[in-house]
């Protein structure tokens, strides 16, 4: 009986050691076929957590809201096209700084509104760059505005700045809508009307609508606009944009280089378009490094090293050629630019072509010739010129042969002229001494 019950139970024990082998061997080869339930739920919360549109300030919908949808979708299509593939450039450098401030990312649609992501941008109301600073404002936050260099379209500098501007006037108000109201209006017009209406500048997003009626018709619609653009730059494909070609993201070298270095010289150094350097050094506006400084310029990504190894030798030649220039404009001789005269006219006369006298006067445009302007003539003297002027001659033209003892105030008596046309005749000045032998121009 005994031995009965030890066989049945060695059975049962065996059987149940089969079956947990068997489970074990079959989990090893195949996982379980129904997933947890909890797996179920993050499985599912993944599989749309791509298709959700996620916004980091308020978002609202609303009937302007829609107005500017149906602008920038509309009439608009072609330029928000271009915005939108434009911020393939811009937009992750802004994110980035966005995100490393802690400051919600959809800030980014201020600069589309602002600019449409252009750094040449510049508006009516003297405002320039991404971020539309006018310069008093640039100036305020670190932003270098001169005639060589304008900082407002820097897109980095630029960017930095603008964050820190509207970083003030989030402190200042408690709301994103508001500061961006300020940032557009300016933050006194702002600050007085919630003064007025709560006694108190700091508010929530929804104080924006309450207080909009006040503002400007374009501060009104600023809001409303950059909520339309975040719509529509979210979900391009729901407004009929499913063609976009984003453009590639920023992405350059930094090099220093010397003063007064052209960007066409950077260019050389590189092989390139100067355009290619233009497009990165937006913010170098007269198309040269500023005088007396070493400069930070930008090169495309990857040719540092060519740079490195070309420039010495470029810039070399570079300032070979700016002394040649100065030595050629410091012997120059002066024309006074007489009615009826032309570039052509005057660099026949003097013998030296009109790409060598546009040169010598600043590149100076045919069309700006003006009567009385004063020209540098390169490659010669006041009496060379004077030579030049009988040498060359011209139909109507009388010439007289200065004799010992005359003076300009005795030929100008016997011509019947004054001295002063007799000096611009002949690119005299005051102190100009004549001498026996000269050949001056006596008529018109």
């Amino acid at each position: 009986m005994v031995k009965r019950r030890e066989w049945k139970m060695l059975l049962i024990g065996g059987a149940a050691l089969s079956a947990t082998l068997l489970t074990a061997w079959s989990i090893r080869l195949e996982p379980p076929v129904e997933p947890a339930p909890m797996d179920e739920v993050l499985a599912e919360v993944d599989a749309v957590s791509d298709d959700v549109v996620t916004w980091d300030i308020t978002v609202t919908r609303n009937e302007r809201v829609d107005d500017w949808i149906d602008f920038l979708t509309g009439r608009n299509r072609d330029r928000t096209k271009l915005w939108l593939e434009r911020s393939g450039r811009y937009g992750p450098m802004i994110r980035a700084e966005l995100r490393k401030r802690g400051m919600p990312e959809d800030l980014l649609y201020l600069a589309l509104i602002e600019s449409g992501f252009s750094p040449k941008a510049y508006s009516s109301a003297a405002a320039s760059g991404i971020w539309q600073f006018i310069a008093e404002t640039g100036q305020r936050y670190g932003l270098e505005v001169n005639g060589v260099v304008d900082e407002r379209r820097d897109p980095i500098k630029s960017t930095n700045a603008a964050l820190d501007y509207l970083q003030d006037l989030y402190d200042r108000f408690g709301s994103w809508y508001l500061a961006a109201a300020s940032y557009n209006t300016g933050e006194n017009r702002v600050g007085r009307i919630m003064r007025e209406m709560f006694g108190t500048e700091r508010g929530t997003d929804e104080h924006f609508w309450k207080i909009a009626p006040r503002l400007p018709r374009e501060t009104r619609d600023y809001v409303p606009l950059m909520l339309a653009a975040g719509h529509i730059a979210k979900e391009p494909e729901k407004y009929g944009f499913t063609d976009l070609v984003y453009q590639e993201p920023l992405d350059y070298d930094v090099t220093w280089v010397p003063g007064a270095v052209s960007l066409d010289a950077i260019a050389r150094a590189v092989a390139m378009p100067v355009d290619s350097i233009a497009d990165l050094n937006t913010h170098l506006v007269a198309g040269v490094t500023p005088e007396g400084r070493a400069w930070p310029v930008r090169l495309p990504s990857g040719t540092a090293e060519q740079f490195a190894m070309n420039f010495p030798r470029i810039f070399r030649e570079v300032r070979a050629e700016a002394a040649h220039q100065q030595a050629t404009l410091a012997s120059a001789a002066t024309h006074r630019v007489m009615r009826g005269e032309t570039l052509s006219h005057i660099a026949r006369r003097y013998g030296v072509s009109v790409l060598a006298l546009q040169q010598a006067n600043g590149n100076i445009s045919p069309r700006r010739l003006q009567v009385g302007q004063v020209l540098r003539v390169p490659g010669g003297t006041a009496s060379s010129a004077s030579t030049a002027l009988a040498s060359q001659g011209d139909a109507g033209a009388r010439f007289h042969q200065v004799r010992r003892g005359e003076s300009l105030w005795t030929i100008a008596r016997r011509y019947d002229v004054t001295m002063n046309q007799l000096r611009a005749w002949n690119n005299l000045s005051g102190r100009s001494v004549i001498h026996p032998g000269q050949k001056l121009r006596v008529t018109a």
